[in-house]
């Protein structure tokens, strides 16, 4: 994949105002943004999904998916919001019908993601939301399930980036979109 993947910052003040920095969260020297008080504030949440919406045509893509836990929460309000439908993306064991699933690595250790065989036609177009881009693994999980069950990411949308960390480069030539970049 010699093209490399588009980056979009939207950088939006309102937003940035309630992400609170925890130090030495989940280990000391991990300074980490917590997007609780973004949660908690009905303006906050309400720009982060309207950042969200402005950030991809809606025209390009069909389905909103999000990664659980917090993908969950942008990205069932930003398809309410655009009268999109919404396909999870789980941990092992959650979803109730056959699935396809995904190990990868993470910093110490593996994970699995697993998506509904069905969740898409051959040729739907998904829109990948979760709230945090760092390393790329969960992300890089979720497209490779998207494109098994036969649908195009046509880009990805994160209320953050950690832009000091390579998580872009693992997701190839898919757009990427976010609303804060650290």
């Amino acid at each position: 994949m010699g093209v490399k993947a588009h980056r979009t910052h939207l950088e939006i003040p309102l937003v940035d105002s309630y992400i609170r920095d925890v130090p030495d969260f989940p280990k000391e020297g991990i300074l980490f943004k917590d997007i609780t008080p973004l949660l908690q504030s009905a303006e906050g949440l309400r720009k982060s999904i309207q950042g969200l919406a402005d950030a991809v045509d809606p025209d390009t893509y069909d389905t909103v998916c999000g990664i659980e836990s917090r993908g969950f929460i942008f990205g069932t309000a930003l398809a309410l919001e655009l009268g999109k439908g919404f396909v999870p993306i789980r941990k092992p064991g959650k979803l109730p019908w056959k699935t396809e699933s995904e190990s990868y690595q993470l910093e110490y250790g593996s994970d699995t993601l697993e998506i509904h065989v069905d969740a898409a036609e051959q040729g739907d177009r998904f829109l990948m939301v979760d709230d945090l881009l760092a390393t790329g693994g969960t992300m890089s999980a979720a497209l490779t399930l998207v494109h098994r069950i036969g649908a195009t990411p046509v880009a990805c949308a994160f209320v953050i980036e950690l832009g000091f960390l390579p998580g872009r480069e693992k997701l190839g030539d898919v757009p990427i979109h976010a609303l804060l970049t650290y």
